[in-house]
């Protein structure tokens, strides 16, 4: 199904010779791609849906809607006309579900990462190994089955964060995107955002549900494990997050996570 084109690190990296198809033959549709630090994929969309997992490495999925953070062993549900980039922040291995508008799924037509059982990673694993035209009504057809019916939705989407919309949210969120140690408070953003702190606030909680200080929180969450997915040492992720020291951070960590960081991987 893939041949191996080059090395990372020392491990084999495969380049999936199934191309991305016009249509889907079957309901479902498996491509296997294996994809080095710093790749990334511009913004497109599909005619449908699409099960993005990852068996290695961490990807980050941007939307109009927001940002997602996939850690291994995590997949993110893409809907069909979903405008969507991929970047990834290490060496990636990825397995892509194309599955078709009209199959029966119990997920909602929005982006979400879901939790990938480990019923659910062998079968994922099973259905690369099968041919494209797979007969339908046979064993492999039952494969499918049982594999889409172990998409289920999580009880909360803790690994997204929402985009604001508006001009002067947008300004502080890309910031500190680019700079999530940033410390400023929306008493010091209203001073460049052309709005009052109240103003700012009001906005914050209407266009992504949680106050100023949650949303940069969470951000810092998310990026933090994109970077301890990547074996970035504790302190490190701690003080490139504005965090004064490495307790203050695995507190904030534990408490969102109900995990330490060390351990959440695990």
């Amino acid at each position: 199904m893939s041949h191996i084109m080059n090395t990372f690190e020392g491990r084999p990296i495969h380049h999936n010779n199934r191309p991305r198809p016009k249509e889907l033959p079957r309901a479902v549709y498996v491509r296997v791609s294996d994809m080095p630090a710093g790749y990334h994929v511009a913004a497109h969309s599909h005619d449908w849906n699409q099960l993005l997992y990852a068996i290695e490495g961490t990807m980050t999925v941007l939307t109009e809607a927001g940002m997602w953070i996939v850690p291994p062993q995590r997949a993110v549900w893409v809907p069909p006309h979903t405008d969507h980039a991929v970047t990834c922040s290490g060496l990636t291995r990825a397995r892509h579900l194309y599955i078709g508008r009209d199959v029966s799924v119990n997920l909602p037509n929005r982006c979400m990462v879901l939790d990938v059982s480990p019923l659910l990673r062998e079968l994922i694993r099973a259905a690369t190994e099968i041919p494209i035209e797979y007969d339908e009504d046979g064993e492999e057809g039952r494969l499918i089955r049982v594999l889409l019916d172990q998409l289920k939705a999580p009880d909360q989407d803790n690994l997204y964060l929402p985009a604001p919309k508006d001009p002067r949210l947008s300004r502080i969120c890309e910031h500190l995107q680019g700079d999530p140690a940033d410390n400023r408070t929306l008493d010091d953003w209203a001073k460049v955002c052309g709005a009052s702190s109240r103003t700012l606030a009001r906005l914050f909680q209407r266009e992504t549900g949680m106050p100023f200080r949650e949303w940069r929180q969470k951000l810092r969450l998310l990026y933090a494990l994109e970077r301890l997915a990547n074996e970035r040492p504790v302190t490190e992720v701690a003080l490139d997050l504005g965090y004064e020291n490495t307790s203050a951070f695995i507190a904030m960590f534990r408490k969102a996570t109900g995990k330490t960081p060390g351990g959440y991987f695990r």
